[in-house]
């Protein structure tokens, strides 16, 4: 694997990670409860990759702006 790819894969997982501490955190302070939020910010991290790589795929068939 190229060093480029391995960059992505790195980047994805801690945005990945960052994003979903940032649900658990407003989660948390909403609910008051880190139970709550611990499951919001796994719900949220499951349902999220699936929207991507849906979004990635709708993307994809979009001729706009490429070359």
């Amino acid at each position: 694997m190229k060093s480029q790819a391995k960059r992505s894969i790195a980047k994805a997982i801690t945005w990945r990670i960052t994003a979903s501490l940032d649900t658990f955190v407003i989660a948390w302070i909403i609910t008051g409860s880190i139970e709550l939020g611990g499951f919001i910010a796994g719900v949220e991290a499951v349902t999220k990759i699936f929207i991507y790589y849906v979004h990635e795929r709708i993307w994809n068939r979009i001729k706009w702006g490429r070359k």
